[in-house]
């Protein structure tokens, strides 16, 4: 295994070292390692079936890894071995997950959707989980929204609840997995711009994205993946700009010049 030496210095949130993941045959990552400092956000850009969400999963065991090292905050689990189902619980609850299609419970309102995970998952008073959440929706601005049910909602609206709903949870790491995937172009400015918020904040963020001008806006650490595996990283004026790989130049390329 390819360690990772820590530097005293830094205080890294996320610590990944020579991840492995298959489905079947097809081996999705291939000794993927990689850090994030506390407080930065963290993109994931690279083709389609390049492993990109299936990295971000594993950050939270939805996809476990069949071995690697990851360590999230103060939980480090090692995928080679068998892991007893509360210290997965334990890791899971580092982290807070924002997918692709809003995943909000249908028939609960909006205020109901964020407070699920604090009261029913986290224990937490339902007065204070619900004060917290209020103060989410209003800082994602949505307050005035609370009552209402997912259907009544856009689908940038209903994003923007899921971000609540994540944050709710007080977690020391959030995952975008395409947050803006599913939205028509109008509504994914409106997304974008929470998410930007919550970097100048200081919440530490891993984002997988499409959106490779918000990438070098919102980015401290761009990671390229390829085939499985990271491909080139860098800051987004290494990676981006001037990047290293011919196979990063033909995907930007690709992407940033479209015919």
């Amino acid at each position: 295994m390819t360690s990772l030496s820590t530097s005293k210095d830094i205080d890294y949130r996320v610590t990944a070292e020579n991840v492995e993941k298959a489905f079947g045959d097809n081996k999705v990552l291939r000794g993927v390692s990689f850090r994030v400092q506390s407080g930065t956000a963290t993109t994931i850009i690279g083709p389609s079936g390049s492993g990109k969400t299936t990295l971000l999963r594993t950050l939270n065991a939805l996809d476990r890894a069949d071995s690697g090292v990851i360590r999230v905050d103060d939980v480090e689990i090692d995928f080679s071995t068998p892991t007893p189902k509360p210290e997965i619980r334990r890791f899971q609850s580092r982290s807070g997950f924002v997918f692709q299609s809003h995943n909000l419970f249908p028939h609960r309102t909006v205020l109901e959707n964020v407070i699920e995970g604090p009261v029913m998952v986290q224990k937490r008073p339902r007065d204070e989980a619900v004060a917290d959440a209020l103060a989410l929706l209003d800082q994602v601005g949505l307050a005035e929204k609370k009552d209402q049910y997912p259907f009544q909602l856009s689908g940038g609206q209903q994003q923007r609840v899921g971000i609540a709903r994540a944050l709710a949870l007080k977690p020391k790491l959030v995952l975008f997995d395409e947050p803006t995937s599913a939205l028509d172009p109008e509504l994914v400015g409106e997304v974008l711009s929470v998410i930007k918020d919550l970097a100048v904040e200081g919440w530490t963020l891993v984002i997988v994205t499409h959106e490779i001008q918000f990438a070098r806006q919102v980015s401290n650490q761009v990671l390229f993946t390829d085939q499985g595996v990271i491909l080139e990283q860098g800051t987004p004026a290494e990676v981006i700009e001037n990047p290293k790989e011919e196979r990063t130049r033909q995907f930007l390329d690709r992407i940033l010049n479209p015919l």
